[in-house]
């Protein structure tokens, strides 16, 4: 049975912006099915998800008196969820670069070099999420975690073809997206899914 929660109503939300502990206990409680809705099409696992979901419904508590317009909930939260699985992405690329740096290399970056770093990482993360969620999914478990290709398809209920087949379209995906906003190694997306196991 499919059961509908409607959001906060305004009265609600401004007696909560204007302090009402009550209104603001209730308000998040209301908009906890809808953030934790956004947050499981957004982020790239369910254990993610329900980081990003916890993430928003704090900032919601602690900063609803920022929100400047009592009807704008549903767009704020929305934004608060995407930015929180964008971040969960942007961590999981930095661990792996910083992963695969080699451990003799000495020399500490340039600000300029850290920068760019900081940037393509941005640009690749956005990138990422922009996939849909059962690309990004498979690409954020092979890729980013690099999780073996069978844990990949146990994990998503797939067989090891249905995997590789969507991996393959993730990638090309990503590829494509990042290729038309610059031009991007390969080395950065992945290898050939045919070595993939």
């Amino acid at each position: 049975m499919n059961q509908r929660f409607p959001w906060p109503d305004e009265r609600l939300i401004k007696a909560a912006q204007d302090g009402d502990v009550r209104s603001l206990t209730t308000v998040v409680m209301e908009s906890q099915p809808h953030v934790r809705k956004f947050a499981l099409s957004l982020c790239a696992s369910p254990q993610d998800a329900e980081d990003a979901a916890q993430e928003a419904l704090i900032i919601l508590y602690r900063k609803i008196g920022t929100l400047r317009a009592t009807g704008a909930l549903a767009s704020w939260m929305f934004r608060i969820v995407r930015n929180e699985c964008l971040r969960q992405v942007r961590l999981l690329v930095s661990r792996s670069d910083e992963a695969s740096a080699e451990p003799d290399a000495s020399a500490e970056p340039s600000a300029e070099d850290a920068v760019l770093h900081r940037l393509e990482a941005e640009r690749i993360a956005a990138a990422v999420s922009a996939l849909p969620r059962d690309q990004r999914q498979v690409l954020i478990m092979r890729d980013v975690q690099g999780l073996p290709g069978r844990t990949v398809a146990h994990a998503l209920g797939l067989s090891n073809a249905a995997m590789k087949s969507r991996l393959h379209r993730a990638r090309a995906t990503l590829r494509h997206s990042l290729t038309v906003s610059d031009q991007v190694p390969d080395q950065a997306i992945g290898q050939p899914v045919e070595g993939d196991s």
